[in-house]
């Protein structure tokens, strides 16, 4: 079975392949939508590259809500095709795709006024479960249920009493987003896609106006190339207007607004409840997330025009964050609770609004020149509509007969057979002499490829040991971070391929040096590399919490870039 193994030696026999071998359609950006669109071109049967700048799910893609949902506020907004949209690809995910990397998670919305809040509410939920409805395969989650004060209570006890008047109860979905992109991307690789991480895209080749493939830097080694394709897909999200410039007398399709949006996470004992909250704040909705032993609280919505590498969150954001949800705790979380955080943009079609709360999640598609198709916007719970789409826009260029997309049916790495294996979890803790809870957490993240994982501690019985400073992992996840899962540094492992940045105390500090030396083989590195690697991140981490005690997003953003980056770009 091909399990789309990305290492350093699949990596360059990738890169050595799109350099020599024309392609049929070569997909820029490997964040969600872009890993999405190669892996649609490829069960299309195409010849498919997939580049990324940085690391997989890097930027957008992995610092979200960790939500699959419909959007339930967009039904304020009357977009009930966008719902529509999102709760059907909720329910092939949950049922289909990738049940073992997206699950269902209750909700709490709590009522504040009697009678009538809870019958628009109410009425709001009941469309909400009804619009996931429709189609086949179920809803993949339960329907929604009104609660008492004292239900809601029980369900929630840090609420304030006086804060609530009742609740009701409803279910959306949860994902860990950089996990599932970068499945995304080992399953393209698996249907024959060539894909390479740190590959920076410098600017694109042409034959009169047609972009006929893209001049490549290897941001490793510094090496250019050039590769062709028949058709290009820019998936580059926030960063579209940047690539989009690159195409010299083309007028832009899209203008993209990015819209900061911060999450702080605490350990799960600073709030004691059952289940989820969303609560109503004057200018959005605030989200208190279960995440394992934590909890997600997010998030902020504003513009931002400073670094799109690197959004820094600032003291105000924090506080903010804070101060909404400390109105509905009966003991208040203060910033000494808050473990982890983290910044993300997301990429908004641009529209005349007063903030960026109101600019259009919906996607887009476009031709700026021949050869070369641009996708912008959209959500990432409809990343597959968006991938498809895409896809079908660079079809029409190929002047050839190509089957229409069939990724609605393609399950993920991992997905087959994932419940039967859930079911047999004692079975395998005894077989495999590793604790039930630990099997649990390992098919959580890699589904039925938990034996790989597994493989790698019964060759090296060492690597079943807790991970030194981050004991929610084992040893061996880091090992299979960089052997086949494509990290290249210290910094992917410690922030997408685990999240052990945003769940410990150190924000990853006292694991750097453990990972760096169990990953150091596999990289190649000598002693200066290792070393290297664990400063760059140490400074990450400092430049991190430093801007995280500014008091707004110019000086926040200063702070943070005093921080190197690991493998800096030319177009940077």
């Amino acid at each position: 079975m091909n399990t789309g193994k990305i290492s350093s030696q699949s990596r360059a026999a990738a890169l050595t392949t799109m350099a020599s071998e024309e392609l049929d359609v070569l997909v820029v950006g490997a964040g969600v939508v872009g890993a999405g669109a190669a892996l649609d071109a490829a069960t299309r049967g195409l010849s498919v590259g997939l580049l990324e700048a940085r690391d997989f799910a890097s930027g957008t893609s992995s610092r979200s809500s960790k939500l699959i949902h419909g959007g339930l506020r967009y039904l304020e907004m009357l977009d009930f095709s966008l719902v529509r949209e999102a709760l059907k690809e909720r329910r092939l995910l949950i049922n289909r795709l990738a049940p073992h990397l997206v699950r269902p998670v209750p909700f709490l919305y709590p009522l504040q006024h009697r009678a009538w809040e809870r019958l628009y509410v109410g009425a709001g939920i009941a469309l909400y479960d009804t619009l996931a409805l429709a189609g086949s395969g179920g809803v993949g989650v339960p329907m929604h249920r009104h609660l008492s004060r004292t239900e809601a209570l029980r369900a929630f006890p840090s609420l304030r009493p006086e804060s609530l008047v009742g609740a009701i109860r409803y279910y959306d979905a949860q994902v860990d987003d950089a996990r599932h992109t970068m499945f995304l991307v080992r399953t393209a690789a698996a249907y024959g896609a060539q894909v390479a991480a740190r590959t920076e895209v410098i600017g694109f080749l042409r034959e009169g106006r047609r972009v006929v493939g893209v001049r490549a830097r290897d941001a490793e080694t510094g090496a250019e190339l050039e590769i062709r394709a028949r058709t290009v897909i820019n998936a580059t999200g926030v960063w579209t207007g940047d690539s989009q410039a690159m195409l010299a007398g083309e007028r832009p399709e899209f203008r993209i607004t990015a819209s900061k949006g911060i999450h702080i996470v605490v350990p799960r004992e600073k709030i004691s409840g059952n289940t989820g909250m969303i609560l109503r704040t004057a200018k959005s909705v605030l989200f208190v997330i279960p995440w394992d032993r934590h909890w997600i609280i997010g998030t902020t919505d504003t513009k931002w025009d400073l670094d799109k590498a690197h959004p820094a969150a600032s003291r105000a954001d924090v506080d903010y964050l804070l101060e909404e949800v400390n109105k509905a705790l009966a003991t208040p979380l203060t910033a000494d609770d808050v473990q982890g955080v983290y910044a993300g943009l997301r990429p908004l079609l641009s529209a005349q609004a007063d903030s960026t709360a109101k600019l259009s999640r919906e996607h887009a598609v476009g031709t700026p020149a021949p050869g070369m198709v641009v996708v912008a916007g959209g959500k990432y719970t409809t990343y597959r509509v968006m991938a498809k789409d895409a896809v079908d826009a660079a079809v029409q260029q190929l002047n050839a007969r190509v089957p229409a997309s069939c990724t609605e049916q393609v399950p993920l790495l991992g997905a087959e057979g994932y419940r039967a294996a859930w079911n047999r979890r004692a079975q395998l803790a005894r077989t495999s002499k590793v604790p039930v809870f630990r099997i649990e957490h390992l098919l959580r993240r890699y589904g039925t490829l938990a034996d790989e994982v597994l493989a790698l501690v019964a060759d090296n019985p060492v690597l079943g040991e807790p991970l030194d400073g981050a004991a929610d992992y084992l040893k061996a996840e880091v090992v299979y971070a960089a052997t086949h899962e494509g990290a290249r540094h210290l910094e992917d492992v410690l922030t997408r391929r685990t999240r052990i940045s945003i769940e410990t105390t150190d924000r990853g500090v006292a694991a750097a040096r453990t990972t760096a030396n169990l990953i150091a083989e596999a990289l190649g590195w000598d002693t200066a590399d290792t070393e290297k690697e664990i400063s760059l991140y140490e400074a990450r981490v400092v430049a991190e919490l430093a801007a995280q005690q500014q008091p707004d997003d110019e000086s926040a953003d200063a702070t943070r870039r005093g921080a190197a980056d690991v493998a800096p770009l030319a177009t940077a």
